[in-house]
């Protein structure tokens, strides 16, 4: 039971009201007193008899003018109206004590973790959720706000972390905990400087859980670290762009500007100025290429296989010796600059055609990477999915969907020739028709024809039996959605009706799932 006790402010009176609890052997459980003149009192309940009997001492005090049983302390309702509002926040966030430990943490903050933590983040380690080193924190002069940037799942947030000052008895404010809040960021309004990340900052973006990606990642962070040419080999729709951020955010030029040449859409006539600058003229000032922007920094060249044989010529040289001229002028210019190539073409064939020269390919080629098609990691695919439908959701301003189970079957069975660009624009068209919590197949559209099953190193574990049955339910799967009976999907398959109800019925295949 809690009390409200309306009283004069004198000396004795708390003393008094404690005695009156002991000598009825009450416990007490808690005790506030409000600068206007009212005592909180917070104790088990009791006998409606030793109640009366409780009241009326209370009221024969000296200076007590009434006494009232209420509901809650005004700190119980204080820290469930906070509660409430900090759960309604739609953005994540945490208090942490001064070891770092979270003492809560939203709902938003839940969601967001799902991933990384299956239990409750109460009393987690902030420093192991979010790389925050709180001891760094507390050992400068003063605790004060700090801000920065954090990737957690392939998603940019800034991190703001604000101090909890309570003032003591001589009113010295004195650090109690610190406030967490997350802020998602897109790519297109986060600032510059906000991104300036050390360590593995960009690979944090790469999201997946295969073997073949898990590999890639391994092998392009020791890469990152070397100042050699550097040639990305993949698939359209693959990352290959990405992969070189990475690359250039682990590498020591992380701090120097990071370029992009497009060699597909960039016209021959136009494009050595673009590259090299040019000099100028009484009437038109001279300008910097991008290779001089670019000055200390990183070039990715993408879609290396599309430049012209002239361009080919003056990229050799550069690479050569780092020595170019502007457009119009005659003294050389020198950059230290490092290159990164993107492809979806082999260049040996390329090189065999006589559409790419031998030596350029060979002073490209000096490190290589190998970006493998979505179709051949289908562990990646679901991961991925939800990143996308996180991203989608903060854009369109929706809550994010589910994916339900026979969803995420259906992708892992897809061949995606667009890959993961394909795979974002299919979830983006199905987040704009969508009006439900779960996203299932029916919201997403893929075409027929460019379906398949995967066969990777996740699909193949297992007998022949077991691999073979896997595939043919795959197909059935996929087929029967657009073949909605077992007499048209009999006929679609040029076998018996009987034989395709056997196979669906052995595969719990229905028009539902």
């Amino acid at each position: 039971m809690r009390l409200q006790v309306f009283c004069e402010d004198r000396v004795g009176m708390t003393r008094e009201l404690l005695d009156i609890l002991t000598s009825q052997e009450i416990d007490l459980r808690g005790i506030e007193i409000d600068r206007v003149g009212i005592i909180y009192l917070n104790c088990p309940e009791i006998e409606f008899e030793q109640f009366s009997q409780l009241m009326s001492q209370i009221r024969q005090l000296d200076g007590v003018t009434d006494v009232r049983k209420i509901s809650f302390m005004p700190s119980e309702r204080e820290h469930t109206e906070l509660s409430a509002l900090l759960q309604t926040l739609p953005d994540p966030f945490f208090s942490i004590d001064l070891n770092g430990k979270i003492d809560f943490a939203n709902q938003a903050a839940e969601r967001l973790m799902t991933h990384h933590h299956n239990s409750s983040l109460h009393n987690e380690s902030i420093h192991t959720l979010l790389g925050f080193n709180v001891q760094r924190w507390l050992d400068k002069k003063h605790a004060e706000k700090h801000t920065e940037m954090v990737v957690i799942a392939g998603l940019d947030y800034q991190m703001e972390v604000m101090p909890v000052y309570i003032n003591d008895e001589t009113d010295v404010p004195v650090l109690a905990s610190a406030l967490i809040l997350l802020k998602s960021l897109s790519e297109a309004t986060m600032p510059i400087v906000t991104r300036q990340l050390d360590g593995d900052s960009g690979f944090e973006h790469l999201v997946g859980q295969s073997s073949r990606f898990k590999h890639l990642v391994a092998q392009a962070k020791k890469l990152a670290l070397l100042d050699a040419p550097l040639l990305i080999q993949g698939e359209t729709g693959t990352g290959k762009e990405m992969l070189a951020r990475a690359c250039h955010q682990r590498s020591t030029r992380r701090d120097k500007p990071f370029l992009v040449v497009n060699c597909v859409s960039m016209p021959d006539n136009a494009a050595e100025t673009e590259l090299f600058g040019f000099a100028g003229s009484a009437t038109e000032p001279s300008k910097k290429g991008i290779f001089e922007q670019a000055d200390g920094g990183t070039v990715f060249l993408y879609e290396i296989g599309e430049m012209s044989k002239h361009l080919q010529i003056k990229l050799l040289r550069f690479l050569q010796d780092g020595t170019f001229r502007r457009v119009g002028e005659e003294a050389e210019k020198k950059v230290n600059l490092r290159v990164i190539c993107s492809t979806q073409k082999k260049l040996p064939d390329l090189v065999a055609a006589g559409d790419f020269r031998e030596d350029l390919y060979y002073r490209l080629n000096v490190l290589a990477l190998v970006v493998p098609p979505l179709r051949e990691r289908s562990a990646d695919i679901v991961p991925l999915a939800e990143l996308f439908l996180t991203q989608l959701s903060q854009e369109l301003h929706q809550a994010k969907p589910q994916i339900s189970e026979e969803l995420a079957e259906y992708l892992k069975q897809y061949a995606w020739p667009g890959n993961i660009r394909q795979l974002r624009n299919v979830l983006f068209r199905a987040m704009t028709q969508l009006d439900s919590s779960v996203m299932t197949s029916d919201d997403v559209q893929l075409p027929e024809n460019e379906s398949s099953s995967i066969i990777s190193d996740e699909t193949l574990d297992g007998s022949l039996d077991e691999i073979m049955k896997r595939y043919e339910s795959g197909i059935l799967s996929n087929l029967y959605r657009s073949y909605p009976s077992t007499r048209k999907l009999a006929k679609r398959l040029g076998v018996s009706h009987t034989a395709v109800a056997n196979k669906l019925r052995e595969y719990g295949l229905t028009k539902r799932n």
